[in-house]
């Protein structure tokens, strides 16, 4: 059932296929868009296809015409060329044409006389001939294909080449199967039906496109296609021997056969796994079969990719390294930065050479870079065939042989580094791709390097500015300390019998030292502040304690309810108080109260410091008040306010000021209330 389901597919599919070939033919003769070949292949093609269907793939007629289908295809790829403008050795590039428009005759000949002659043996053994020989045809085609393909200078020509490299892709594992099962496989007949519908489908497109735009195929689909297309060819070949030792061998054929095989496969492989080797052919490879050596889009992705993407423990100075080497496929290298007016080493990857010294430059190399931006060969350098980089190039550089290539990162800014390459295996003199590539990738490498030293920058600044912050916030409480301390000392000439206040005078001097002492300590990153966790603080009894350590200053009056207990950080909420308190008590008259009320309003507490001080204006409460560096007072910092509403509102509260100017102010600290649970807690 699965034969007959194949062979109805078959014969459908090819069917279809002739009818649109036959439709693009006769639309092509009409546009006249591409001479008379195009339609010529697609007329014999067409007929081929309708050969396939009404005779099978097996018989005489259809071979020829299958071999008559290929020779029309190999014009129109040759004249594609010669009015395209590719060919520019016409003998040299006919000759192969020639050749394998001879091999395509051959076989279908061969092949159709294996299917039309009665003797069975004299057919079998025509009909693998003929299968050997289209199998080198084909595989010739595609080369021939992949070469029009290349250097083809329109988006038509590069469609068309496309499509016929399918159609005599399919042909080849369909006659590799035919050599390796001696049968024809008929779903591989089924879907060499389908790939001429969809080939078919690429020149309707082709034909159907207005304009130029560009069809091709990416750096690494043309790879793979030529990784297969040489193994295709090795199976080819490997066929042809293999058949040539059995036909003319004798009784030694299988002995023969045996050694070619182990041979040729051990060669291969010995090839294949050396890095010289396999080096060799991507160049040639590149330099041979592409228009340019470098796909630029996937080597630009890559490279981005590589300074973007942070691996374990890999820093920027490797990244950079390693994204600079994969261009070349140089196995390792080294960063020099810019320290002072000399470069240093400061990364490496997978450097295997040694060490470079830390001052191996006097300035001279760095110099040379900024003023000429060259990239230099250390070999040029070494064989005197580069004097204009010899006297910069510093002594250890030109005897580590290690060392290949110095690629300058030159940036707007000056000098970013540079980075000695290592040597690869199958080191070339570089060409103008080389410098291109690099000069730009050393352009986008020093961006990078300088964009991370100004965030560097960056962040020194912001520890800077953080440090003076916080020695601004504790200069600010140390001034307040040193006022209170004056005026005890002030009170002390007076009161210094009083043994009441010695011992108050006592406390008083203890507490302070124990607040210097803390205030000192926050200066270090390790001991910055950290807020506690909110619990239920008791206001009234904070408001109680500051004014007590000042009872020797200025006269303090706290009033208010006990219970009122706010949902606050503890040092938070006391810090808050004591700049409140402390600005009212300066901006107090001597011996003038300062009042605190505490008490609930609703889900809030709400501590009131009253004074009757100079006051403000209107003015400077709405626009200066909370700024930092602003104040009243000819003595002041301008922080306490700043940073007093700062922490309420991390408390989730807040503070709010009536003052009038020779009257005094109130500011008023509002808090969440804690709940009954917070108070259990």
């Amino acid at each position: 059932m699965a034969e007959g389901l194949a062979a109805l597919l078959t014969l459908w599919s090819h069917a279809l296929a002739a009818l649109l070939f036959a439709a693009l033919g006769f639309w092509s003769w009409r546009s006249r868009r591409r001479g008379r070949a195009l339609p010529l292949a697609f007329a014999v093609t067409a007929i081929w296809a309708l050969a396939v269907a009404g005779l099978g793939g097996a018989d005489g007629v259809t071979r020829l015409a299958e071999a008559a289908r290929n020779l029309a295809w190999l014009g129109f790829l040759w004249r594609m060329q010669v009015h395209g403008g590719v060919l520019t050795a016409r003998r040299s590039s006919a000759a192969s044409h020639v050749a394998v428009a001879s091999v395509f005759v051959l076989g279908g000949l061969v092949g159709s006389g294996g299917a039309m002659i009665r003797d069975l043996e004299i057919a079998h053994v025509l009909a693998e001939a003929g299968v050997v020989l289209r199998l080198l045809a084909a595989v010739a085609g595609l080369v021939l294909v992949q070469h029009a393909h290349a250097r083809s200078l329109s988006a038509s020509g590069r469609a068309a080449a496309l499509g016929i490299a399918a159609m005599w892709l399919v042909d080849v594992n369909l006659l590799t199967l035919a050599w390796a099962t001696a049968s024809w496989p008929a779903p591989m007949l089924a879907t060499r039906g389908a790939v001429m519908v969809a080939v078919a489908g690429v020149f309707a497109a082709d034909l159907q496109r207005e304009g130029d735009r560009p069809v091709q195929l990416s750096r690494a689909v043309a790879v793979q296609s030529l990784s297969l297309l040489a193994v295709l060819s090795y199976f080819a070949i490997f066929a042809g021997v293999t058949e040539g030792l059995a036909a003319f061998g004798g009784d030694h054929a299988r002995v023969l056969q045996t050694a070619f095989v182990f041979g040729s496969t051990a060669a291969a492989l010995a090839i294949l796994s050396a890095p010289r080797a396999r080096a060799w052919l991507r160049v040639k490879a590149a330099k041979h079969l592409f228009r340019h050596r470098y796909d630029y889009r996937h080597e630009w992705m890559r490279f981005t990719e590589t300074l973007g993407h942070r691996g374990e423990d890999e820093a920027l100075g490797a990244r950079v390294t390693r994204a600079l080497a994969d261009l070349l496929e140089a196995p390792g290298g080294v960063l020099l930065t810019c320290s002072g007016d000399a470069l240093a080493p400061a990364a490496d990857w997978r450097w295997d050479g040694p060490p470079l010294p830390q001052h191996i430059d006097d300035g001279t190399l760095a110099r040379h870079l900024a003023e000429t931006g060259r990239i230099m060969e250390l070999d040029a350098v070494r064989a005197g065939a580069a004097s204009i980089d010899a006297d910069a190039v510093p002594e250890a550089l030109r005897d580590l042989d290690e060392a290949w290539v110095i690629v300058p990162l030159p940036h707007p800014g000056g000098l970013a580094g540079a980075i000695v390459l290592a040597r690869p295996a199958l080191p070339n003199a570089l060409d103008w791709e080389d410098f291109d590539l690099l000069k730009v990738a050393g352009r986008q490498a020093a961006s990078t390097i300088a964009e991370q030293q100004a965030q560097a920058r960056l962040a020194e600044a912001e520890r800077f500015d953080e440090f003076n912050r916080r020695f601004a916030f504790i200069l600010h409480d140390i001034k307040n300390l040193v006022s209170q301390l004056s005026l005890v000392a002030r009170n002390a000439e007076r009161h210094a019998d009083n043994p009441a206040f010695r011992a108050d005078m006592v406390a008083t001097l203890k507490e302070s030292a124990t607040r210097m002492n803390e205030l000192v300590a926050r200066l270090s990153p390790a001991q910055a502040p950290r807020p506690e966790s909110p619990r239920a603080v008791a206001l009234l009894a904070v408001a109680e304690a500051l004014a007590a350590e000042r009872r020797l200053v200025h006269p303090v009056v706290v009033t208010g309810d006990a219970e009122a207990l706010a949902l606050a950080d503890p040092a938070g909420a006391a810090q808050v108080l004591r700049h409140l308190l402390q600005n009212a008590i300066e901006a107090s008259p001597p011996g003038e109260p300062v009042g605190v009320a505490v008490r609930r309003e609703g889900d809030r507490v709400v501590a009131e410091v009253i004074d009757r001080g100079c006051g403000m204006s209107a003015a400077f409460v709405r626009d200066r008040l909370f700024r930092p560096f602003a104040s009243t007072k000819a003595t002041g910092f301008g922080i306490g306010a700043y940073e007093a509403r700062a922490i309420a509102l991390a408390m989730g509260g807040g503070i709010e000021v009536s003052s009038r100017e020779g009257e005094g102010s109130r500011f008023r600290l509002t808090l969440p209330a804690a709940t009954s649970m917070e108070r259990a807690a």
